[in-house]
Protein backbone atom coordinates (compact mmCIF):
# COMPACT_ATOMS: atom_id res chain seq x y z
CA UNK A 1 0.00 0.00 0.00
CA UNK A 2 0.97 3.77 -0.05
CA UNK A 3 2.59 4.74 3.16
CA UNK A 4 1.28 8.11 2.52
CA UNK A 5 -2.92 6.78 3.33
CA UNK A 6 -1.52 6.58 6.53
CA UNK A 7 -0.94 10.58 6.73
CA UNK A 8 -4.63 10.98 5.80
CA UNK A 9 -6.77 12.36 8.46
CA UNK A 10 -10.18 11.44 9.42
CA UNK A 11 -12.85 13.21 7.60
CA UNK A 12 -14.65 15.99 9.32
CA UNK A 13 -18.48 13.92 9.10
CA UNK A 14 -16.63 10.76 10.83
CA UNK A 15 -15.79 13.12 13.76
CA UNK A 16 -19.25 14.45 13.44
CA UNK A 17 -20.45 11.09 13.87
CA UNK A 18 -18.86 9.81 16.71
CA UNK A 19 -19.32 12.89 18.27
CA UNK A 20 -23.13 12.18 18.65
CA UNK A 21 -23.07 8.74 18.95
CA UNK A 22 -25.10 7.52 22.10
CA UNK A 23 -26.97 10.41 21.39
CA UNK A 24 -31.21 10.11 21.68
CA UNK A 25 -32.75 13.49 20.02
CA UNK A 26 -36.09 14.33 20.82
CA UNK A 27 -38.31 12.56 18.72
CA UNK A 28 -41.33 14.84 18.60
CA UNK A 29 -38.47 17.23 16.60
CA UNK A 30 -37.74 16.61 12.72
CA UNK A 31 -34.12 16.36 12.35
CA UNK A 32 -32.23 19.34 10.47
CA UNK A 33 -28.83 18.82 8.84
CA UNK A 34 -27.06 22.31 8.35
CA UNK A 35 -24.15 20.42 8.43
CA UNK A 36 -23.23 19.30 5.25
CA UNK A 37 -23.25 22.26 2.64
CA UNK A 38 -25.38 19.94 -0.31
CA UNK A 39 -27.77 22.56 -1.96
CA UNK A 40 -30.86 21.68 -1.51
CA UNK A 41 -32.89 24.35 -4.24
CA UNK A 42 -34.77 22.93 -6.90
CA UNK A 43 -32.76 21.68 -9.62
CA UNK A 44 -33.23 23.43 -13.23
CA UNK A 45 -35.79 21.70 -15.12
CA UNK A 46 -34.55 22.56 -18.32
CA UNK A 47 -31.19 20.93 -17.22
CA UNK A 48 -33.01 17.26 -16.46
CA UNK A 49 -34.52 17.21 -19.76
CA UNK A 50 -31.63 17.89 -21.34
CA UNK A 51 -29.68 15.31 -19.93
CA UNK A 52 -32.50 12.66 -20.59
CA UNK A 53 -33.02 13.83 -23.97
CA UNK A 54 -28.99 12.57 -24.19
CA UNK A 55 -29.20 9.23 -22.93
CA UNK A 56 -28.97 8.04 -25.97
CA UNK A 57 -25.23 8.70 -26.49
CA UNK A 58 -24.81 6.51 -23.62
CA UNK A 59 -23.56 4.20 -26.49
CA UNK A 60 -20.29 6.11 -27.33
CA UNK A 61 -16.78 7.29 -25.09
CA UNK A 62 -16.83 10.42 -23.74
CA UNK A 63 -13.42 12.48 -24.72
CA UNK A 64 -11.53 13.78 -21.72
CA UNK A 65 -11.00 17.46 -23.32
CA UNK A 66 -15.04 17.68 -23.61
CA UNK A 67 -16.83 18.41 -26.73
CA UNK A 68 -16.60 21.73 -28.20
CA UNK A 69 -19.98 23.25 -27.54
CA UNK A 70 -19.41 22.40 -23.73
CA UNK A 71 -15.79 24.18 -24.01
CA UNK A 72 -16.85 27.41 -26.15
CA UNK A 73 -19.68 27.75 -23.42
CA UNK A 74 -17.90 27.45 -20.25
CA UNK A 75 -15.42 30.01 -22.32
CA UNK A 76 -17.85 32.12 -22.86
CA UNK A 77 -19.21 32.19 -19.27
CA UNK A 78 -16.06 32.80 -18.24
CA UNK A 79 -15.52 35.81 -20.44
CA UNK A 80 -18.98 37.19 -19.34
CA UNK A 81 -18.10 36.75 -15.91
CA UNK A 82 -14.83 37.60 -14.92
CA UNK A 83 -14.74 40.77 -17.66
CA UNK A 84 -11.58 38.98 -19.56
CA UNK A 85 -11.66 39.82 -23.52
CA UNK A 86 -13.17 36.69 -25.09
CA UNK A 87 -9.90 36.14 -27.26
CA UNK A 88 -7.63 35.07 -24.33
CA UNK A 89 -9.99 31.94 -23.25
CA UNK A 90 -9.10 29.97 -25.60
CA UNK A 91 -11.67 26.88 -25.34
CA UNK A 92 -8.95 24.28 -26.90
CA UNK A 93 -6.39 25.32 -24.45
CA UNK A 94 -7.07 27.43 -21.27
CA UNK A 95 -10.14 25.29 -19.88
CA UNK A 96 -10.67 21.29 -19.16
CA UNK A 97 -14.20 19.77 -18.00
CA UNK A 98 -14.05 17.94 -14.95
CA UNK A 99 -15.92 15.74 -12.93
CA UNK A 100 -16.52 18.34 -9.93
CA UNK A 101 -14.49 20.53 -8.43
CA UNK A 102 -13.64 18.04 -5.57
CA UNK A 103 -12.30 15.85 -7.90
CA UNK A 104 -10.07 18.34 -9.69
CA UNK A 105 -8.82 19.61 -6.86
CA UNK A 106 -7.74 16.58 -5.51
CA UNK A 107 -5.76 15.45 -9.25
CA UNK A 108 -4.03 18.99 -9.66
CA UNK A 109 -1.63 18.07 -6.85
CA UNK A 110 -0.68 14.58 -7.83
CA UNK A 111 0.29 16.20 -12.18
CA UNK A 112 1.81 19.72 -10.51
CA UNK A 113 3.47 18.89 -7.52
CA UNK A 114 7.30 17.77 -8.26
CA UNK A 115 8.29 14.97 -5.57
CA UNK A 116 12.15 14.77 -6.43
CA UNK A 117 12.87 18.15 -5.36
CA UNK A 118 13.35 18.82 -1.65
CA UNK A 119 10.87 19.19 1.03
CA UNK A 120 8.17 20.93 -1.26
CA UNK A 121 5.35 22.32 0.46
CA UNK A 122 1.49 22.96 -0.45
CA UNK A 123 -0.28 26.14 1.27
CA UNK A 124 -3.84 25.94 2.03
CA UNK A 125 -5.75 27.89 4.28
CA UNK A 126 -6.71 26.95 7.73
CA UNK A 127 -9.68 26.10 8.15
CA UNK A 128 -9.92 24.48 4.85
CA UNK A 129 -11.45 21.72 2.77
CA UNK A 130 -9.92 18.72 3.72
CA UNK A 131 -9.39 18.01 -0.16
CA UNK A 132 -6.30 19.98 -0.32
CA UNK A 133 -4.67 18.70 2.28
CA UNK A 134 -5.25 15.10 1.18
CA UNK A 135 -3.86 16.11 -1.93
CA UNK A 136 -0.90 17.30 -0.69
CA UNK A 137 0.20 14.79 1.58
CA UNK A 138 -0.27 12.09 -1.42
CA UNK A 139 1.28 14.05 -3.98
CA UNK A 140 4.37 13.57 -1.25
CA UNK A 141 4.27 17.12 -0.41
CA UNK A 142 3.85 18.53 3.41
CA UNK A 143 0.73 20.95 3.99
CA UNK A 144 1.99 24.37 4.64
CA UNK A 145 -1.49 25.83 7.08
CA UNK A 146 -2.19 29.89 6.81
CA UNK A 147 -4.11 30.73 9.44
CA UNK A 148 -7.65 32.55 8.54
CA UNK A 149 -8.66 34.86 11.77
CA UNK A 150 -10.76 37.45 11.95
CA UNK A 151 -8.25 39.74 12.45
CA UNK A 152 -7.17 39.71 8.80
CA UNK A 153 -10.67 39.40 7.36
CA UNK A 154 -10.70 35.44 7.39
CA UNK A 155 -8.53 34.91 4.50
CA UNK A 156 -4.69 33.54 4.92
CA UNK A 157 -2.27 35.91 6.44
CA UNK A 158 0.40 35.62 3.59
CA UNK A 159 2.87 37.99 6.01
CA UNK A 160 2.92 34.49 8.10
CA UNK A 161 4.96 33.20 5.62
CA UNK A 162 8.72 33.00 5.69
CA UNK A 163 10.81 33.48 2.63
CA UNK A 164 12.15 29.81 3.17
CA UNK A 165 8.63 28.14 2.97
CA UNK A 166 8.00 30.58 -0.27
CA UNK A 167 10.74 29.22 -1.94
CA UNK A 168 9.49 25.51 -1.39
CA UNK A 169 5.69 26.27 -2.11
CA UNK A 170 5.17 24.27 -5.36
CA UNK A 171 1.16 24.79 -5.49
CA UNK A 172 -1.18 27.15 -3.16
CA UNK A 173 -4.90 26.86 -2.68
CA UNK A 174 -7.01 29.31 -1.81
CA UNK A 175 -10.83 29.39 -1.57
CA UNK A 176 -12.96 32.20 -2.31
CA UNK A 177 -15.55 32.79 -1.44
CA UNK A 178 -13.83 30.85 1.88
CA UNK A 179 -15.23 27.63 2.85
CA UNK A 180 -16.35 28.01 5.96
CA UNK A 181 -16.25 31.89 6.49
CA UNK A 182 -17.52 32.88 3.40
CA UNK A 183 -14.68 35.77 2.68
CA UNK A 184 -14.45 37.19 -0.89
CA UNK A 185 -10.80 37.77 -1.47
CA UNK A 186 -10.03 41.18 -2.90
CA UNK A 187 -8.63 41.84 -6.37
CA UNK A 188 -5.99 43.34 -4.43
CA UNK A 189 -4.93 40.29 -2.27
CA UNK A 190 -5.22 37.91 -5.59
CA UNK A 191 -3.41 40.76 -7.27
CA UNK A 192 -0.55 40.51 -4.78
CA UNK A 193 -1.02 36.06 -4.14
CA UNK A 194 -0.27 36.61 -8.00
CA UNK A 195 2.98 38.59 -7.84
CA UNK A 196 3.90 36.16 -5.21
CA UNK A 197 3.68 33.06 -7.36
CA UNK A 198 5.65 34.45 -10.03
CA UNK A 199 8.48 36.11 -7.70
CA UNK A 200 9.00 32.14 -6.45
CA UNK A 201 7.86 30.03 -9.16
CA UNK A 202 4.53 28.46 -7.74
CA UNK A 203 1.24 27.37 -8.65
CA UNK A 204 -2.08 28.83 -7.54
CA UNK A 205 -5.14 26.52 -7.44
CA UNK A 206 -8.22 29.20 -6.65
CA UNK A 207 -11.38 27.19 -5.73
CA UNK A 208 -14.39 29.27 -6.75
CA UNK A 209 -17.12 27.29 -6.57
CA UNK A 210 -18.96 29.50 -4.17
CA UNK A 211 -18.28 32.35 -6.61
CA UNK A 212 -21.75 32.59 -7.42
CA UNK A 213 -23.68 32.74 -4.44
CA UNK A 214 -23.25 36.07 -3.17
CA UNK A 215 -25.55 39.17 -1.90
CA UNK A 216 -25.30 42.41 -4.26
CA UNK A 217 -26.25 41.65 -7.78
CA UNK A 218 -24.14 44.54 -9.31
CA UNK A 219 -21.18 43.17 -6.39
CA UNK A 220 -20.10 39.81 -7.60
CA UNK A 221 -16.95 38.48 -6.09
CA UNK A 222 -13.53 38.54 -7.78
CA UNK A 223 -11.77 35.95 -9.38
CA UNK A 224 -8.42 35.01 -10.08
CA UNK A 225 -8.32 34.44 -13.83
CA UNK A 226 -10.19 38.03 -14.43
CA UNK A 227 -7.47 39.65 -11.81
CA UNK A 228 -4.37 38.03 -13.88
CA UNK A 229 -5.82 39.34 -16.80
CA UNK A 230 -6.39 43.03 -15.56
CA UNK A 231 -2.93 42.91 -14.56
CA UNK A 232 -1.69 41.61 -18.39
CA UNK A 233 -1.18 38.27 -17.20
CA UNK A 234 -2.55 37.66 -20.61
CA UNK A 235 -1.79 33.58 -20.47
CA UNK A 236 -3.28 33.63 -16.77
CA UNK A 237 0.26 32.38 -16.07
CA UNK A 238 0.60 29.60 -13.00
CA UNK A 239 -2.90 30.43 -12.39
CA UNK A 240 -6.10 27.83 -12.18
CA UNK A 241 -9.21 28.59 -11.36
CA UNK A 242 -12.06 25.95 -10.28
CA UNK A 243 -15.49 26.19 -10.89
CA UNK A 244 -18.53 24.26 -10.43
CA UNK A 245 -22.11 23.49 -11.52
CA UNK A 246 -22.97 21.97 -7.94
CA UNK A 247 -23.72 25.18 -6.08
CA UNK A 248 -24.27 27.82 -9.03
CA UNK A 249 -26.69 25.68 -10.40
CA UNK A 250 -28.07 23.02 -7.42
CA UNK A 251 -26.31 20.30 -9.47
CA UNK A 252 -24.15 18.52 -7.01
CA UNK A 253 -25.19 14.48 -8.24
CA UNK A 254 -24.26 15.81 -11.89
CA UNK A 255 -20.12 16.35 -10.56
CA UNK A 256 -19.51 18.79 -13.12
CA UNK A 257 -17.23 21.66 -13.49
CA UNK A 258 -13.87 22.96 -15.01
CA UNK A 259 -10.69 24.10 -14.60
CA UNK A 260 -9.43 27.11 -16.64
CA UNK A 261 -6.03 29.00 -16.59
CA UNK A 262 -2.45 28.43 -17.40
CA UNK A 263 -2.65 26.89 -20.87
CA UNK A 264 0.92 25.09 -20.74
CA UNK A 265 -0.53 23.66 -17.19
CA UNK A 266 -3.40 22.51 -18.96
CA UNK A 267 -1.75 20.57 -21.30
CA UNK A 268 -0.19 18.47 -19.07
CA UNK A 269 -3.24 18.18 -16.75
CA UNK A 270 -4.90 16.96 -19.76
CA UNK A 271 -2.05 14.15 -20.44
CA UNK A 272 -2.35 13.24 -16.60
CA UNK A 273 -6.17 13.00 -16.87
CA UNK A 274 -6.36 10.70 -19.72
CA UNK A 275 -4.85 8.61 -17.61
CA UNK A 276 -6.88 8.83 -14.59
CA UNK A 277 -10.00 7.86 -16.26
CA UNK A 278 -12.45 10.96 -15.63
CA UNK A 279 -14.05 12.37 -18.39
CA UNK A 280 -17.85 13.08 -18.13
CA UNK A 281 -20.65 11.14 -20.01
CA UNK A 282 -21.69 12.68 -23.19
CA UNK A 283 -24.84 13.05 -21.77
CA UNK A 284 -23.43 15.32 -18.47
CA UNK A 285 -21.67 17.46 -21.06
CA UNK A 286 -24.59 18.23 -23.12
CA UNK A 287 -26.64 19.50 -19.82
CA UNK A 288 -23.32 20.98 -18.16
CA UNK A 289 -23.37 22.92 -21.68
CA UNK A 290 -27.01 24.25 -21.23
CA UNK A 291 -26.38 25.44 -17.83
CA UNK A 292 -23.34 27.29 -18.43
CA UNK A 293 -25.30 29.07 -20.98
CA UNK A 294 -28.42 30.10 -18.78
CA UNK A 295 -27.90 32.39 -16.36
CA UNK A 296 -31.82 33.15 -15.02
CA UNK A 297 -31.85 30.24 -12.92
CA UNK A 298 -28.69 31.35 -10.94
CA UNK A 299 -30.21 34.69 -10.35
CA UNK A 300 -32.97 32.92 -8.86
CA UNK A 301 -31.15 30.69 -6.44
CA UNK A 302 -29.35 33.71 -5.06
CA UNK A 303 -32.56 35.41 -4.62
CA UNK A 304 -33.81 32.09 -2.24
CA UNK A 305 -30.22 32.16 -0.39
CA UNK A 306 -30.37 35.85 0.10
CA UNK A 307 -34.03 35.56 1.68
CA UNK A 308 -32.87 33.19 3.57
CA UNK A 309 -29.86 34.73 5.57
CA UNK A 310 -32.41 38.04 5.61
CA UNK A 311 -34.51 36.08 8.03
CA UNK A 312 -32.42 33.71 9.82
CA UNK A 313 -29.52 36.60 10.70
CA UNK A 314 -32.95 38.59 12.25
CA UNK A 315 -33.66 35.38 14.86
CA UNK A 316 -30.22 35.32 16.08
CA UNK A 317 -29.08 38.52 15.97
CA UNK A 318 -29.43 38.64 19.53
CA UNK A 319 -28.43 35.17 20.89
CA UNK A 320 -25.84 33.80 18.46
CA UNK A 321 -25.10 37.01 16.18
CA UNK A 322 -22.92 35.32 13.89
CA UNK A 323 -21.72 37.88 11.60
CA UNK A 324 -23.35 37.72 7.64
CA UNK A 325 -20.94 36.20 5.21
CA UNK A 326 -19.79 38.04 2.01
CA UNK A 327 -20.97 35.41 0.22
CA UNK A 328 -21.53 31.46 -0.13
CA UNK A 329 -24.09 29.49 2.39
CA UNK A 330 -21.88 29.28 5.27
CA UNK A 331 -23.06 31.22 8.76
CA UNK A 332 -19.47 30.67 10.40
CA UNK A 333 -20.70 31.41 14.17
CA UNK A 334 -18.90 32.28 17.58
CA UNK A 335 -20.22 29.68 20.31
CA UNK A 336 -20.88 30.03 23.97
CA UNK A 337 -19.33 27.61 25.06
CA UNK A 338 -17.17 25.19 22.89
CA UNK A 339 -17.74 24.13 19.27
CA UNK A 340 -17.81 20.25 20.18
CA UNK A 341 -20.20 20.91 23.16
CA UNK A 342 -22.62 23.15 21.16
CA UNK A 343 -23.00 20.49 18.36
CA UNK A 344 -23.04 17.79 20.62
CA UNK A 345 -25.64 19.53 22.82
CA UNK A 346 -27.79 21.26 19.55
CA UNK A 347 -28.38 17.58 18.25
CA UNK A 348 -29.04 16.21 21.96
CA UNK A 349 -31.39 18.72 22.69
CA UNK A 350 -33.16 19.56 19.47
CA UNK A 351 -31.96 17.63 16.95
CA UNK A 352 -29.89 19.87 14.65
CA UNK A 353 -26.67 19.14 13.20
CA UNK A 354 -23.69 21.53 12.92
CA UNK A 355 -20.25 20.81 11.93
CA UNK A 356 -18.00 22.15 14.82
CA UNK A 357 -15.39 24.33 13.42
CA UNK A 358 -12.35 22.46 15.05
CA UNK A 359 -13.39 19.62 12.37
CA UNK A 360 -12.42 22.10 9.72
CA UNK A 361 -8.98 23.38 10.90
CA UNK A 362 -5.88 21.72 12.20
CA UNK A 363 -3.82 22.75 15.66
CA UNK A 364 -1.70 25.48 14.21
CA UNK A 365 0.96 27.94 16.40
CA UNK A 366 -0.45 27.06 19.55
CA UNK A 367 -4.14 26.89 18.68
CA UNK A 368 -6.87 26.03 16.24
CA UNK A 369 -8.71 28.84 14.21
CA UNK A 370 -11.66 26.99 13.93
CA UNK A 371 -11.75 26.25 17.74
CA UNK A 372 -15.42 27.53 19.40
CA UNK A 373 -16.84 28.18 16.00
CA UNK A 374 -19.21 26.23 14.03
CA UNK A 375 -20.45 25.75 10.62
CA UNK A 376 -24.21 26.05 9.40
CA UNK A 377 -25.27 25.71 5.57
CA UNK A 378 -28.29 27.32 4.87
CA UNK A 379 -29.20 24.94 2.66
CA UNK A 380 -32.14 23.65 3.60
CA UNK A 381 -35.37 25.23 2.17
CA UNK A 382 -36.87 28.02 4.61
CA UNK A 383 -38.93 26.93 6.97
CA UNK A 384 -36.70 24.16 7.73
CA UNK A 385 -33.58 27.33 8.45
CA UNK A 386 -36.44 29.36 10.49
CA UNK A 387 -37.02 26.72 12.70
CA UNK A 388 -33.44 25.55 13.34
CA UNK A 389 -32.80 29.06 13.97
CA UNK A 390 -35.74 29.07 16.59
CA UNK A 391 -34.10 25.72 18.08
CA UNK A 392 -30.51 27.30 18.70
CA UNK A 393 -31.99 30.35 20.19
CA UNK A 394 -33.97 28.10 22.88
CA UNK A 395 -30.70 25.92 23.22
CA UNK A 396 -28.56 29.16 24.42
CA UNK A 397 -31.37 30.12 26.26
CA UNK A 398 -30.65 26.51 27.70
CA UNK A 399 -27.26 27.22 28.69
Amino acid sequence: MNTDLALLHRYPFEKLAELKQGLQPPQHLDHIALSVGEPRHPTPHFVIENLIAHLHQLSNYPSTKGSQALREAIAAWISRRFAITPELIDPETNLLPVSGTREALFAIAQAVVDRTTSRPLVMMPNPFYQIYEGAALLSGAAPRYLDCQPANGFVPDLDQVKPEEWSRCQLMYICTPGNPSGAVMSSAYLRRLIELADKHDFVIASDECYSEIYFEEDDPPAGLLGVAAAMGNDGFERCLAFHSLSKRSNLPGLRSGFVAGDANILKQFLLYRTYHGCALPPATQSASTAAWLDERHVIENRALYREKFEQVLALLSDTLAPQKPQAGFYLWASTPVSDTEFARRLYAEQNVTVLPGRYLSRDHNGSNPGENRVRMALVAPLDECLDAAQRINSLISAL
